[in-house]
Formats: structure tokens, C-alpha cells, sequence
């Protein structure tokens, strides 16, 4: 099968779907499949130089990105001139509402390729401007509308979904809700693990691991360490992720606190999953989530999860069976939360088996597995 997949961004940028579209393509490779992926040349941050390359079996097309959009979206209109070129079994669009979904959306039209989207559940507000608000209405009411019409199945991660879908155009009988997955590393307990002894540190850990975006809520994990730290010093609070926008707020607020550890991004797999296993409580104190592959990371590794109820959340994660839910903002019931994780030991073990019990059905191969077989029952016209 020759797969195609249209994303903003992709490796070695870091992000929930860079990693989705990444786990799926070098999945399909080994199976034998030709893997396309076509993107932009912008990390978010600067020009990616390699503009065509092969990682992993995987080919890579990067296009020169005339705009960005914040920190989440690139325009590459070139890139319909490049899939043009080429003849595909499938397309597979990510992310609702972008121009690169369009243009993927229509080459698909004008070849007559099967074409799958997935949303990526980008339907909450966020902390956007008036004009960000109206052009992301618009996009959604025009791109979306299209990119609907299009798609011979659409992919949603949550069923929370599910009604957003419907109100900007598309069709029920064409939803399909297959969720993010977690690879099999972070399953498996690691031997010799010196994360702790690498970072010098002693005490138990609660871990911030995302993006330090303001829609992710960093400064609301800082907030909540800062009043537990008035209280209790034996405890270290973890922050790991690439800069969006707080660094410097989450800097600013922790700049006296020594138990307060702000870590570089971390990229190698062995290493988050060591992270993972090294700590004791997980964070997420997020104002909106679509469905975070962290979520499914900490499940994996038996961690209690203390997270805001939002969006697709409360729809793969349960309170108090797999940790807390605590509303965004309220400090207090954070930092009680995070406390009572921490202190009562039998609480915490009960929830980690849970944890790690329910992570087993959102293993990355099953999840594969799930879009494969989609891709062939759409192109064998089953669908």
C-alpha cells in the first residue's frame, strides 16, 4: 500500500500529532507499506534546511511555509503541487480546520485517492484573541466543511468530538472514534534506571511533561508546587517540555525555588519512559486537551493522574479509579490532590495497577492495526 500523510509539522518537531503521524508511518514501513509524509519546513521555531529525506523508511517531503499561524499552524501551498505528483492508495489528512488539510483534501478529490482526516480535536476555545476566534470560526465553516465532504471516514480521537463534527459539516455515518495510542516502551519496566541519580535527586517527584504552552496550564503546576513547597521541602516538581510561549512566566514564578526543576525538552524514548517511571505523581493541569499522548504515556507507566475535566479527558480517564479530576485553576484541591497521592501509598498502588491495566488497550500496534485495517476496507470500496 502507498500511504500519504499531510501533517503541519513532523520529526524532529515536538508535538501530540508529529508523534501520532511518526508512530504510525514507521509502523506501516516495517509492515512493508511505502510511507509518504508531506509538511512544512518550520519546527516552530526556525526553518527545517533538510527539505527531502528518508528517516526511518519514511519518505519526508518538507515545503517552504509562506505563514505562521501562532505557534500550532503553517501554510505550505506548495504542497499541491508536490502531492499532485505523486499516485496514492491513501490520504491521510491531521487536524481540522488548516489550510494543509484543504489542499490534501482536494488533491484526494481531483485524483480520486481514498481520502481519511483526523481531527485532532481542535474544537475549544483556547485563550484566542476576537480576530483569532472569528478566523478560526471561519476556517471551520469553510476548510472543515470541504475537508468533510471529502473524506470517505473522519477519524475522531474522543467521542466528545463527535457533536463538533457534525455542526461544522460532517456526516455521522462517516465518524469513526480511534483514539491516540502509547508505545510499548513505556509498558515495560526499565532496569538500572538513573534518572533520578542523573538529576541528583532523592526526594519523590511530580512531573509536568507537555508542552509549556498557556493552554497546558505550566503556571498552574508551578502555582500549586509553590504553596505544597510552604509546607513540605522533601518533594521535587518536574517541568519537561519545549517552550511555547511560558517559559519564561514558568521561570519567573519558580525563580526561588530550588525544588522546582525546569528540564530541557526530552526526546529520546528510553528517557521519557525512565522519567516517567521515576515519578510519583503526574500533572495536567490543562484549560483545554484534546486527547494528549502524555495521558496515555503516564498511564502506561502506573501513574496516578491528577487532571483538569476537559474535553476528550473525562471520555478515556475516570475519578477517583485512575487518579483526580480537579477544575482548572483551583489551586487548593491541585495541590490536596497531589498530597493525597503522595502520602496515602495504598491509594497511589491501587491506582497505578489500574492504570496500568487500562493503558493495554490504547497500545500503539492494536491502534495501528485499527487505522490499517480502515484504510483497506475504504479502498476496497467496503466503506
Amino acid at each position: 500500500m502507498k500511504i500519504a500523510y499531510i501533517t503541519a509539522f513532523y520529526y524532529p518537531t515536538i508535538g501530540g500529532v508529529e508523534q501520532v503521524v511518526k508512530e504510525l508511518a514507521e509502523r506501516y514501513v516495517k509492515q512493508g507499506h511505502e510511507v509518504h509524509v508531506f509538511t512544512s519546513d518550520w519546527d516552530k521555531k526556525s526553518r527545517i534546511k533538510i527539505k527531502e529525506e528518508i528517516i526511518n523508511g519514511v519518505h519526508i517531503h518538507r515545503h517552504f511555509h509562506i505563514l505562521k499561524i501562532a505557534s500550532f499552524a503553517s501554510v505550505f501551498p506548495f504542497l499541491l503541487w508536490t502531492l499532485s505528483r505523486y499516485k496514492f492508495d491513501i490520504i491521510h489528512t491531521h487536524v481540522s480546520g488548516h489550510a494543509h488539510t484543504f489542499f490534501g483534501s482536494l488533491i484526494a478529490k481531483i485524483k480520486n485517492t481514498p481520502l481519511i482526516h483526523t481531527t485532532h480535536c481542535p474544537w475549544t476555545e483556547g485563550f484566542r484573541s476576537l480576530a483569532g476566534r472569528i478566523l478560526v470560526y471561519l476556517s471551520y465553516k469553510t476548510i472543515n466543511k470541504l475537508s468533510f465532504k471529502f473524506s470517505n471516514k473522519i477519524i475522531a480521537i474522543t467521542p466528545w468530538e463527535i457533536p463538533f463534527i457534525e455542526k461544522y459539516g460532517g456526516k455521522k455515518e462517516k465518524i469513526v472514534i480511534i483514539p491516540n495510542g502509547v508505545a510499548k516502551i513505556f509498558f515495560n519496566k526499565i532496569k538500572n534506571n538513573d534518572f533520578k541519580k542523573e538529576l541528583k535527586i532523592k526526594e519523590p517527584i511530580v512531573l509536568f511533561f507537555g508542552r509549556l504552552n498557556p493552554t497546558k496550564g505550566p503556571d498552574k503546576f508551578v502555582l500549586a508546587a509553590k504553596e505544597i513547597l510552604k509546607e513540605r521541602k522533601n518533594i521535587k516538581f518536574l517541568i519537561v517540555g519545549p517552550d511555547e510561549g511560558m517559559l519564561n512566566k514558568v521561570k519567573e514564578l519558580s525563580k526561588d525555588e530550588k525544588n522546582i526543576i525546569i528540564l530541557d525538552p526530552i526526546r529520546n524514548k528510553e528517557k521519557i519512559a525512565k522519567m516517567y517511571q521515576s515519578s510519583n505523581v503526574f500533572v495536567l493541569p490543562s484549560y483545554r486537551e484534546g486527547l494528549p499522548l502524555c495521558l496515555f504515556e503516564a498511564l502506561a507507566s502506573g501513574l496516578p493522574i491528577v487532571a483538569s475535566p476537559v474535553n476528550g479527558i473525562p471520555f478515556e480517564i475516570s475519578d477517583p479509579e485512575n487518579g483526580f479530576f480537579v477544575e482548572y485553576g483551583d489551586i487548593q484541591k491541585l495541590k490536596e490532590k497531589i498530597l493525597l497521592l503522595l502520602d496515602d501509598k495504598k491509594l497511589a498502588r491501587k491506582i497505578s495497577k489500574n492504570n496500568k491495566e487500562k493503558a493495554k488497550n490504547y497500545d500503539w500496534d492494536i491502534i495501528a492495526e485499527r487505522t490499517l485495517n480502515l484504510y483497506k476496507k475504504i479502498i476496497n470500496k467496503n466503506l
